[in-house]
């Protein structure tokens, strides 16, 4: 029962930590309470991608008149849209589950629990009635959803992401406190629905970090569509369906059939024995450095539970990233330099490096090249009156150093521009690549000519 490795939590990072560790003949055992595939897989990232693209096949079909094609009165069947949802969901968990069978990782589906750290490093885990012994650890735990003392939010019967993936009614009318990234993904969905959709968020803008110019472009054509945005505004009371916001002195009611609460996540550091380790926190989750590595040299974090990068890729990277240290080939370490970030809506928007929000807080001069979308012969062909922007941001020697992108398919195109500036590229090296044609991602060189 003892292991060169041990792994708590299966999500992103875990699953990732376990599958790499054991293909590198590392004997590697797995705990996981829940599901694997932890929320991203199960709660998160695979089902509402899954709900957007359904959203997103019938937007296209209501709006097919546009490419000459008719399609009249199309409909849908919501039950079978979540029955598809699941369906995805259970067959990416199932090839987790064989990935780690076919590479020998010992799952254990429980709680998880640390009993302590001996004197020459060995950790021991309970689990059931089982005891465990791992010459080294990775907290993989995740992160759960914030819920904020709002009065009478603990009386109503509100969603949070959960409750919202496993409806099988669509609610006329929706209430979505929070205007970040899992905010309007919702958003998006349940307005190409046809559900009444308002959106409240303390900030003057959505989308938190992500570039504000690309971000009220996105929120405009959300306007368009209906969504009712209330920007600066606090929930001060939730009764119900009933939201009390207020912004200065006005206040006043917002009243929906469902309450979604989207307001952030937080790490999960609670109810599997952490205190007895004794590490040293960070923000609130755990401080590691650039192997991962936790103030026990041992022990090892990734993903969430770092409060660093909230991103199932971020989480995977990592989990490499700490693999590798223990194999005693890490070399560098883990780089934060190019980490995309995704909005699926319709149309998406990505970014990756820099904002000019971020680079003038810091007093860093910079350039901006940027052009509409329509200048991709693609994407005007496949996005009739569809608009959309390119974003490169380069610092005074033309090393790109950011880029921001709003139109599909931004979650493709960004890895693009990921790639330049995880390499340091100068706008003279990325020109110098020859992008096929016609796509859309041909704007991003179009882009450097500006």
């Amino acid at each position: 029962m003892k292991y060169d490795v041990a792994i708590i939590g299966g999500g992103p990072a875990g699953y990732t930590a376990a599958e790499r560790a054991a293909a590198g003949g590392l004997s590697t055992i797995l705990f996981e309470k829940n599901a694997l595939g932890g929320v991203c897989l199960n709660e998160g990232c695979v089902p509402t991608k899954t709900l957007l693209y359904s959203a997103k096949v019938y937007d296209t079909i209501k709006h097919a008149q546009k490419y000459a094609v008719k399609a009249e009165n199309p409909t849908f069947d919501f039950p079978k849209i979540i029955a598809r949802k699941n369906k995805v969901v259970k067959k990416l968990t199932a090839g987790i589950r064989m990935k780690m069978t076919e590479h020998g990782v010992v799952v254990v589906n429980g709680e998880a629990e640390i009993k302590g750290r001996a004197a020459d490093g060995t950790i021991t885990i309970a689990c059931g009635e089982e005891t465990y012994e791992a010459a080294n650890l990775l907290l993989c735990t995740g992160s759960e959803t914030v819920i904020p003392p709002i009065p009478g939010l603990a009386e109503t019967e509100y969603w949070t992401s959960r409750e919202a993936l496993q409806t099988k009614e669509l609610p006329a009318s929706l209430v979505i406190i929070g205007g970040g990234v899992i905010g309007m993904e919702f958003a998006s969905f349940f307005n190409s629905m046809g559900t009444e959709v308002h959106v409240v968020e303390m900030l003057d803008k959505i989308l938190g970090p992500m570039d504000k110019e690309l971000s009220e472009m996105l929120q405009a054509e959300y306007a368009k569509r209906g969504i009712k945005f209330y920007l600066g505004h606090k929930v001060t009371a939730v009764h119900g369906g009933e939201v009390t916001v207020e912004k200065e002195d006005e206040s006043f009611v917002i009243s929906g059939e469902k309450v979604l609460l989207s307001v952030g996540r937080r790490p999960v550091t609670k109810g599997f024995g952490l205190e007895t380790l004794g590490v040293e926190p960070f923000r609130n989750g755990i401080k590691v450095n650039q192997y991962m590595q936790t103030s026990l040299p041992n022990v090892y974090a990734c993903g969430d539970i770092t409060a660093f990068s909230l991103l199932a890729h971020t989480a995977v990277s990592e989990a490499e990233v700490a693999v590798k240290h223990i194999q005693g080939k890490a070399g560098d370490g883990m780089s934060y330099k190019a980490i995309p970030g995704v909005v699926y809506t319709n149309p998406e928007i990505a970014g990756v490096g820099k904002t000019e929000e971020e680079l003038q807080a810091e007093g860093i001069p910079y350039t901006v090249k940027k052009l509409p979308m329509a200048f991709s012969g693609r994407f005007v062909a496949e996005n009739e009156q569809g608009s959309g922007v390119c974003k490169l941001i380069l610092a005074e020697d033309e090393t790109v150093i950011g880029a921001h992108l709003l139109g599909n398919p931004a979650s493709e195109l960004i890895v693009i521009a990921g790639l330049a500036i995880e390499k340091g590229m100068k706008a003279d090296e990325l020109r110098s690549i020859v992008f096929p044609h016609p796509t859309v991602g041909e704007i991003i060189k179009e882009t450097l000519f500006v």
